[in-house]
């Protein structure tokens, strides 16, 4: 694993400890450090868009933190198509040249239940070059099997998050993992994960473990390989 955190979250991390002004980077970076125990961050990510802060703003503090040597690269994450070709745009202008340090990889949320990154992030992503790296990668665990009716969205906390999936397209998305699974002698996580991995331009895909044994489990989606025919079913039934 490496260092990475992210300047921004969903909700404020503190009186003042919101958004993508260059003062909160600068102080969030230095906590972060005291934190980590190290001297820079691999990859700083920018969690939410802060349409209160101009791009050029958050890029400029981000090629100070590089300059610096404090971070190494950026990524976004939650950002609208829109919104990250205009900070690519700002990065380096057409003919301009690299004025500041680009968004390098994607954080989406992304999976065969949620598939609206597609529709503009991914072609945006496969033409810059932008590495993928989607969370919520087996639906808030919905993904795995284990949440097949209201009953059993007591078996975790995130549970009551899985109850928008519980419908006709949902149990027909795990009808189609049930069988590829049994298919392949695999687990419906592992089939979900290698579809996503199958996709064009995805880096990899972030996933959760409480226990070793789901560790492996995960880990051997990374070698399973789907043919054609199982790809096609999945994108059908999840479309």
């Amino acid at each position: 694993s490496f260092p990475t955190r992210r300047s921004s979250d969903l909700s404020p991390m503190g009186p003042g400890k919101k958004g993508l002004s260059k003062a909160y980077m600068f102080q969030a970076v230095e906590d972060s450090l005291r934190r980590l125990r190290t001297d820079y961050i691999d990859l700083y990510q920018s969690h939410t868009d802060d349409p209160d802060t101009p791009l050029e703003e958050t890029l400029e503090g981000y090629s100070r933190l590089v300059q610096d040597g404090k971070v190494r690269a950026i990524g976004a994450s939650n950002y609208t198509a829109p919104r990250l070709a205009e900070a690519l745009e700002v990065s380096g202008r057409p003919g301009e040249g690299p004025r500041y340090p680009r968004y390098e990889c994607l954080q989406p949320q992304y999976n065969l239940c949620e598939r609206a990154y597609e529709t503009e992030l991914e072609p945006l992503c496969r033409r810059a070059g932008i590495g993928v790296i989607p969370y919520f990668s087996l639906a808030m665990g919905f993904l795995t099997g284990k949440y097949r009716s209201e009953a059993d969205l007591g078996k975790s906390p995130r549970g009551g998050g899985v109850k928008k999936y519980l419908n006709e397209r949902g149990f027909g998305i795990l009808h189609a993992l049930d069988e590829i699974a049994a298919r392949l002698h695999a687990t419906p996580a592992q089939v979900a994960l290698a579809w996503l991995m199958a996709r064009p331009g995805i880096t990899a895909p972030i996933a959760s473990a409480t226990s070793v044994t789901q560790l492996r489990e995960l880990v051997g989606a990374s070698t399973l390989v789907l043919d054609a025919e199982s790809i096609a079913a999945l994108d059908r039934v999840s479309a």
